[in-house]
């Protein structure tokens, strides 16, 4: 029998899993897959009913690359070149090149869905537990999220997070790093899986973060990344784009780009 905090973990955990933005009303769960607006079928057990209205997405089609989803080293002149205009903001708003963040310095850059996610927060978590062996090896920790940096600030505080904080209200980043943003590539089985995963080992949504205007005009479809960079503007020797929400490669992996 579950306690009371692990059912109350799981309710909470059920209305993540449904978590959606304002711009889509309503959504109800029935215990059938059923087929919708011709997204498929999402959650196995489950069906997602929604009326899509004024639906403001990054991009009219999701852009996939050949290492999404996958590990992959380098990337092209082309993003290399768009990264050098991109810049954001620090924990005070003072506006920072990305590529300044591993210019003379090595680092494992994590890009998040949004600053309310709790699959990012166990994301930034189990990056953080790793912290010591990237400060041996002269490796920095940072972590960039798509919003407001009252929104990064706040991050902070919650999680406690040891490494560096970055906003990208502008989503420039991860425009230029072609990470997909989509519904079909947030409401999947797996991900479902691990955001009831998450709440179970202490993990929690912020929905406040989460409803706030510039993540719901995005939609909060926004998915996001791991890389390794530096020394260097353009030596990024590793890179992972998620494939769906908590896609998240193994820590060994990342440790074995940035610290062997």
């Amino acid at each position: 029998m579950l306690t009371s905090s692990a059912t109350s973990a799981f309710r909470e955990a059920k209305m993540a899993v449904s978590f959606s933005s304002s711009t889509i009303t309503p959504i109800t769960l029935q215990p059938k897959l059923k087929a919708i607006h011709g997204l498929g079928k999402l959650f196995p057990g489950y069906s997602v009913k929604s009326h899509f209205r004024n639906v403001s997405l990054r991009r009219s089609s999701v852009v996939v690359s050949a290492i999404t989803g996958a590990s992959g080293t380098g990337i092209g002149k082309d993003t290399a070149d768009l990264l050098d205009t991109v810049k954001v903001l620090d924990l005070r708003g003072n506006e920072i090149p990305i590529s300044d963040l591993w210019k003379d310095r090595k680092a494992v850059v994590a890009f998040a869905r949004h600053f309310g996610c709790v699959l990012c927060r166990k994301r930034a978590a189990y990056l953080a537990a790793k912290k010591d062996v990237m400060d041996a090896s002269g490796v920095a920790l940072v972590l960039i999220g798509p919003g407001s940096i009252d929104q990064a600030n706040t991050f902070v505080e919650q999680t406690k997070f040891k490494g560096e904080v970055y906003a990208d209200p502008n989503h420039a980043s991860y425009e230029a790093l072609e990470f997909v943003s989509g519904v079909s590539v947030t409401f999947t089985p797996k991900a479902a899986m691990k955001i009831i995963e998450s709440y179970m080992e202490g993990y929690r949504q912020d929905w406040k973060l989460s409803f706030m205007k510039d993540t719901v005009e995005r939609g909060g479809w926004q998915q996001g990344g791991i890389l390794v960079a530096g020394p260097g503007k353009h030596n990024i020797s590793y890179i992972r784009k998620d494939k769906e929400a908590g896609d998240d490669p193994p820590v060994e992996e990342i440790l074995k780009a940035c610290c062997a």
